[in-house]
């Protein structure tokens, strides 16, 4: 069986790309794929950019095209929960596209993506993991750790947390305190980014299970943009460290 891996930015892919015995390499529809071995599984790495439309995108090719099961999304998000610091690592159990639905009353009503409640009219909303993958996740990470944050890196010297929890997707960057508080709030979730709910849209409609890890670059505030240019690179290898151990049971 073979892993599809996706990142979205250099910074996620440097450490992985580092650790992969490369042994072919494709460029699809101007994007970057690397087939190869990470240990003693077979995996595609896939550079997908951000953003919804390129998450996607990337999730069909490395189904259809390369044959990939389970597909996993790793890299950095922005935190949503005040509980949270930077380098905490969020994995998914349910993803929420926030900017899907309906406009009224000159505020969006979320709703399922594809959906709408007087045309396709649906009681889903999000995606959730499938349950006994997210059983051997769980299980696989009880008890690991991983090295505390050097404060340079927008560590405190304690080793960051693992947690699981309700992670939004979006076509925008969070850069505002009031909407990062709203959005705890309503959805209670824990970090926002700009591609997992895509990613998992797409494994849906394949009937593959998916999975998305995320490390805290910054707290989706008036200074995420400083936090996340100075600690994605570090951040980034904790997620993809958190991937490299769960790799036995997702092969």
């Amino acid at each position: 069986m073979t892993i599809g891996i996706v990142c979205a930015i250099p910074q996620e892919l440097a450490y992985l790309r580092g650790m992969l015995s490369t042994e072919r390499h494709e460029r699809v529809a101007q994007l970057s794929f690397e087939a190869g071995d990470l240990g003693t599984h077979r995996v595609v790495l896939a550079a997908a950019g951000m953003g919804k439309v390129n998450s996607a995108l990337v999730a069909t090719l490395l189904a259809d095209r390369f044959g990939c099961r389970p597909i996993v999304f790793t890299g950095v998000a922005g935190g949503l929960d005040p509980k949270l610091g930077i380098g905490d690592i969020v994995v998914a159990d349910h993803v929420v596209q926030h900017d899907a639905g309906v406009i009224e009353d000159g505020r969006l009503r979320r709703y399922q993506p594809g959906h709408v409640p007087f045309i396709n009219p649906t009681d889903r909303f999000g995606y959730p993991v499938d349950p006994e993958l997210l059983g051997r996740v769980r299980r696989r990470l009880a008890g690991f750790t991983l090295p505390a944050l050097l404060p340079a890196a927008g560590g405190t010297g304690v080793a960051p947390r693992i947690t699981y929890g309700t992670v939004l997707s979006g076509d925008q960057y969070l850069h505002c305190e009031a909407t990062r508080n709203r959005w705890h709030d309503e959805y209670g979730a824990l970090a926002v980014e700009m591609e997992g709910g895509a990613l998992a849209q797409v494994c849906e409609a394949f009937a593959i299970p998916w999975l998305v890890i995320r490390a805290l670059s910054d707290l989706a505030g008036v200074d995420s943009g400083v936090d996340f240019n100075l600690f994605a690179e570090t951040v980034a290898i904790n997620s993809a460290r958190v991937l490299l151990h769960l790799l036995k049971e997702l092969s």
